[in-house]
């Protein structure tokens, strides 16, 4: 089974660096607030389940999450106002980008992204320039190895799920299905006894652009490191496949 991109494994591990910055504790207690619109209760509002998850994982403290749940679930206030919003560029080597941002001001967020695409070897497309090159998939990340591999298979018959990706031959794989199959497919794989580490949507590349000139994918990852640091910015998806290193 092919693992992660080169992109997807520094986002992971960036992920765990970058946690400790107040700007990705604001960005978690967002989402919390967006997911809140559809009920307090993270027992009957798997969304929200998910966002509290992965704000607790990332150490955000408790008071944090209970006002972000409080301005979702209540009249007004920010998580009223913020919206979801998509968009797609090309970076340098024709990498595809796809970004996704919650903004209580679209043309602010547009702006910030159109610079920093221009300044670093990219632009900015129209919607649905790059879409089409991903697919928007559920995601359960379970602590295995290969050795596991044939105990995986067996379970991944009793589930809604299209296959399965070890992460570089590491201690962990990562389990897909539909859009729709993310709260089966982590029930379901807890239920089998798996150790689920993270889970979520994800916009998966369809296929992976390799870039073997250093410069350019310095400058590729400059450019994906500048988008994820923007504020408004929730996610940042790439078909950026291997490459030297610098």
């Amino acid at each position: 089974m092919a693992g992660h991109s080169k992109w997807a494994q520094i986002k992971r591990t960036k992920a765990v660096v970058d946690a400790k910055r107040g700007a990705v504790f604001t960005r978690l207690a967002r989402e919390i607030s967006v997911a809140a619109r559809a009920g307090a209760d993270p027992a009957g509002n798997f969304q929200l389940k998910t966002a509290i998850t992965r704000a607790k994982a990332a150490g955000v403290p408790a008071s944090n999450i209970e006002r972000a749940i409080a301005k979702g679930s209540g009249q007004g206030g920010e998580g009223s106002q913020l919206e979801e919003v998509r968009y797609e560029g090309y970076g340098p080597g024709g990498v595809a980008i796809l970004v996704e941002a919650l903004t209580d001001n679209r043309n602010r967020t547009a702006a910030d992204l159109r610079l920093a695409f221009s300044k670093n070897g990219g632009n900015l497309g129209e919607s649905g320039c790059v879409a089409y090159l991903f697919e928007h998939r559920s995601e359960v990340l379970i602590c295995t190895d290969a050795a596991q591999e044939e105990q995986l298979l067996e379970s991944l018959l009793d589930l809604n799920a299209d296959g399965y990706e070890l992460v570089d031959e590491t201690s962990e794989a990562i389990v897909f299905g539909s859009y729709t199959a993310l709260e089966a497919l982590q029930d379901g794989l807890r239920q089998q006894g798996w150790t689920i580490s993270e889970w979520s949507h994800c916009w998966h590349p369809l296929s992976n652009i390799d870039i073997e000139d250093p410069d350019v994918s310095e400058q590729c990852l400059k450019l994906l490191a500048v988008l994820e640091g923007l504020d408004d910015v929730r996610s940042v998806n790439a078909n950026l496949g291997v490459f030297l290193e610098p």
